[in-house]
């Protein structure tokens, strides 16, 4: 039987890469490893030494319909990782919790049982990522929030609204990631953060988290997203370069993030993920899940920190209220049950069972000395085809839906990447129109909830533009242009 080391020469890296792999990275990782229990204590004693009024920063679960926010130096991500890379997480509660898996194992096992290039390129991803990490350390922070839309937005709340739509440009080409503005970038998410990431997916959530690794950490503390729920995350590092799509997905090199930091040490880069209806057929178009869909689009795109006025205080020194010691409590369980059953536990493992004890001990008080820090800036949407790829939405809906929740959101602007597809041919034809004639939010709507309600009664069968452009044609002074470009 071969050893790890030739199965990884012959199967993955040259020898070259592997030398470097288990001479300079592996040793890198180790030591991150026994740094991690140093790292937590250094991580909740920060969290403890001062605290923001009703933001709780420090290292927990953040727990369904229970909006919080966890800030992480990108060193304890890294190490955070690395755990998860050498499958050391105990898994026995975590499907109670509905937590998304944490460990490499299901990755390593399809590789090895079913070879898939994509699969070896996505693991190309991550060992490119810890050279990296093992040589320079970086510097900066992560942070996580769990977001969470309160109260009713039902059909009248979003017929009735006054707000202007804002500023919508279509790109052709080009990717989210790529996008160079101010902007909180989409992540098409599965209701478990990362989808498959850590498995056989390889469509747009997942090459997210290969190329910017550090969004794994998510999976370590985020259960399910509900449907009044999202997840945004601002810090993380592009380490690589990337293309293809699916099974055409190969690594392709080195990438240096050159995006600026931000008062709290964090990289502008900002990714909310959000979940859509999963192949939604014709109940699409159901007022039921027009609904749905809109409103998990307004909570991702809400800034909840500027609405509820609850920010970080200064990045050099993030800040907690802890609430009480469950939620402190559960995450430990997490991350050392089933070590005590282990025969032989190593000194790193007992050390980590260590620092939990004594982080615990450490934070059980409340500090009331809070503060309110600087306003966010206006940040304006990157994003596409929601759930119109693997999830088979249809995107002229999803499209308009997103506009509508941009704004009410009161968003700057959407930059919305079509990445070419048919159906969205007419897409800029349309916004331009109806910006031409003012339309509010509650007009736009009306108008989504007219078509979907033919469409789900079978009176018509053409797609939303085709639809709206033929009515446009009688109403609109400017027939002319219509003429020359409607079917």
């Amino acid at each position: 039987m071969k050893s790890t080391h030739d199965w990884v020469v012959e199967q993955l890296i040259s020898r070259d890469e592997a030398s470097k792999w288990f001479e300079d990275v592996v040793p890198g990782l180790a030591s991150l490893l026994l740094r991690f229990p140093s790292l937590l204590e250094d991580h909740y004693e920060k969290a403890d030494g001062g605290v923001v009024r009703g933001v709780h920063t420090g290292l927990r679960l953040l727990e369904s319909q229970e909006p919080g926010v966890v800030l992480l130096s990108q060193e304890l991500v890294g190490a955070l990782i690395a755990c998860s890379f050498f499958c050391l997480f105990p898994t026995r509660y975590r499907g109670a919790k509905h937590l998304p898996r944490i460990n490499f194992d299901h990755l390593f096992a399809n590789l090895y049982d079913t070879y898939d290039e994509k699969l070896e390129h996505k693991l190309k991803c991550i060992v490119h990522y810890f050279g990296r990490i093992c040589s320079s350390t970086p510097m900066n922070n992560v942070s996580f929030e769990r977001k969470f839309l309160p109260g009713e937005h039902d059909c009248r709340f979003w017929s009735e609204s006054y707000v202007s739509l804002c500023p919508f440009e279509v790109f052709k080409s080009g990717f989210i990631e790529d996008q160079s503005r101010e902007a909180l970038e989409v992540d098409f998410a599965n209701k478990y953060i990362g989808g498959g990431a850590l498995s056989r997916g390889c469509v747009q959530e997942e090459i997210r988290f290969m190329i910017n690794p550090e969004l794994i950490a998510a999976l370590l503390f985020l259960p399910a997203m509900e449907d009044n729920e999202s997840i945004e995350i601002i810090g993380t590092e592009r380490f690589l370069n990337y293309t293809g799509y699916a099974s055409s997905f190969r690594f392709c090199g080195d990438y240096v993030d050159e995006k600026g930091i931000d008062h709290l040490g964090r990289r502008k880069t900002r990714v909310v993920a959000i979940d859509a209806l999963h192949s939604p057929g014709k109940r699409q178009y159901t007022l039921e899940c027009l609904l749905r869909e809109i409103n998990k689009a307004f909570c991702g795109f809400s800034d909840q920190a500027n609405h509820h006025h609850q920010q970080f205080s200064q990045a050099s020194s993030p800040r907690e209220c802890w609430r009480n010691n469950g939620d402190q409590e559960d995450l430990c369980g997490i991350l050392t049950d089933n070590l005590s059953r282990v025969e032989h536990p190593s000194s790193s493992v007992q050390a980590m069972e260590g620092s939990c004890d004594n982080l615990l001990r450490n934070t059980r008080h409340m500090n009331e000395n809070c503060e309110l820090p600087e306003t966010r800036l206006e940040i304006g949407i990157a994003t596409g085809n929601w759930g119109c790829g693997a999830f088979h939405g249809n995107p002229e809906l999803k499209a308009m839906l997103q506009w509508i929740a941009a704004s009410q959101a009161m968003r700057p602007f959407i930059s919305y990447y079509t990445f070419d597809l048919e159906a969205l041919n007419l897409l800029d034809q349309v916004v331009q129109w109806i910006i031409s004639h003012e339309w509010t939010v509650g007009d736009l709507w009306d108008m989504v909830v007219d078509y979907s309600s033919q469409r789900l009664r079978g009176e018509t069968h053409l797609g939303f533009f085709n639809w709206l452009l033929p009515s446009l044609h009688h109403s609109s002074e400017s027939s002319a242009m219509l003429d020359d470009s409607c079917p």
